[in-house]
């Protein structure tokens, strides 16, 4: 399929389909609704994604084309989390996304996007674990605006910007990066921690 027919965002998650799906289910191997400890394992990776991309969220290249991307930044919101389970702040992991062209990082910021989609589910399963919006889950809660408006902004932003076809080989690069960046911060955050416990 010519990629002129589809717009960039419906080639996006097409691209990115493998590396989401694998991803998915590493997080279901690690079962973080199951125990508290699980999910502030989860969440430390979570919190660790959102504090890389910060630099993007407030890159003055992005909100010239974004104007709300400053606020749309869920690190501060993960860091609270942290604070509410009483889990400690990772410290940052080797391997961030750094000095990256302005197309691949739209790549990086249209998966963190499309993840407030799927934090709807994700924050029915923290439900059970008494957490909620305004305590211990707040990075998962309904952003301003709601959720949906939310995405369906951002894509028609993203849609619409006149790219290369170099640029848009590196807007692919950045979405791909970016699920295979998440899995290595949820290993990290679990291997990190099981290192951690007493044997």
């Amino acid at each position: 399929m010519h990629q002129d027919s589809i717009r960039r965002s419906q080639r996006l998650n097409q691209i990115t389909h493998a590396p989401h799906e694998q991803l998915d289910k590493a997080v279901k191997a690690h079962a973080p609704f199951e125990t508290l400890a699980s999910y502030s394992r989860f969440l430390s990776a979570q919190y660790l994604f959102q504090q890389e991309l910060k630099a993007l969220y407030s890159d003055p290249r992005l909100t010239a084309l974004i104007a709300d991307l400053p606020q749309r930044c869920r690190a501060e919101q993960a860091k609270a989390d942290l604070h509410d389970l009483d889990a400690p702040v990772p410290a940052p992991v080797p391997g961030a996304v750094a000095n990256v062209a302005l197309a691949e990082a739209l790549g990086w910021l249209f998966v963190s996007e499309g993840s407030k989609l799927g934090a709807a589910f994700l924050i029915k399963r923290a439900a059970a674990l008494n957490l909620t919006e305004s305590f211990g889950a707040r990075h998962l809660g309904e952003p301003a605006g709601g959720r949906a408006d939310g995405w369906k902004q951002f894509v028609r932003l993203l849609d619409e910007l006149p790219l290369s076809e170099e640029q848009e080989r590196q807007t692919d690069r950045g979405a791909v990066a970016a699920f295979e960046r998440f899995n290595v911060l949820l290993q990290h955050a679990y291997t990190s921690a099981a290192a951690a416990e007493p044997a």
